[in-house]
């Protein structure tokens, strides 16, 4: 990505956590992303929640935004909207399929800029986790919250190509490998063992970073 001059720096910019949870009395895990960005509360809300500016840095989304209502992002998750507190928090459920996900933004004031917390909770599948750790979804949430940073400095849609070839660029491996370590070690942290953890990681970052074979719809 053009705009991208220091992928390590870019990466640096999240905080990364994981916790475990529960919900219904089944085990989950939340990862939890935070960054800070150089804008007020109410431009950050409306990036992420006007349906004019959300393909500017994410995906096309249709749907009736309000409480209560279902949304659905062009070839990826679709949902219920949970609650909205417009422009402190939001939550919605995350659904791919058979698989239901809860995910919660909130936004604080953080000196001159805005502070995002991003939570995805997500029931525990051992043989997935065991495989990839948090860094499945984690390194999907970077690279949106890296996208929203390129959209708010500039004002300007991020190239939906580009996004998508971003990855499997020299620049976008090295900011997927240290999304991916730092979601590592945050899984460490929350008890996880360090070594599972790390090889987790980098069967995460093949998968981020390898292009897909022509008629591969895998």
């Amino acid at each position: 990505m053009a705009l991208l001059t220091d992928p390590l720096a870019v990466a640096g910019l999240v905080t990364r956590e994981v916790r475990s949870g529960s919900r219904a009395g089944d085990p989950t895990r939340i990862a939890v992303a935070r960054r800070t960005y150089p804008t007020d509360r109410a431009d950050l809300w409306a990036a992420l929640t006007d349906p004019e500016r959300i393909p500017r840095w994410f995906l096309p989304v249709s749907g009736d935004l309000r409480p209560g209502g279902r949304y659905s992002l062009e070839g990826n998750a679709s949902g219920v909207v949970e609650r909205c507190d417009a422009p402190e928090s939001f939550a919605v459920t995350w659904e791919m399929g058979p698989q239901i996900s809860w995910l919660t933004i909130t936004l604080t004031p953080d000196g001159e800029g805005t502070r995002l917390e991003l939570l995805h909770e997500a029931p525990v599948d051992p043989e997935f986790w065991t495989r990839y750790g948090p860094g499945a979804v984690g390194v999907g949430w970077d690279l949106a919250l890296m996208g929203l940073g390129l959209h708010l400095a500039s004002g300007e849609p991020v190239d939906p190509r580009e996004g998508m070839e971003f990855a499997t660029t020299v620049e976008g491996i090295a900011f997927v490998r240290a999304s991916a370590t730092g979601w590592a070690e945050a899984a460490a942290a929350d008890g996880d063992d360090a070594i599972a953890a790390h090889t987790a990681a980098e069967n995460t970052i093949v998968f981020y970073t390898t292009v897909p074979e022509a008629g591969d719809e895998s």
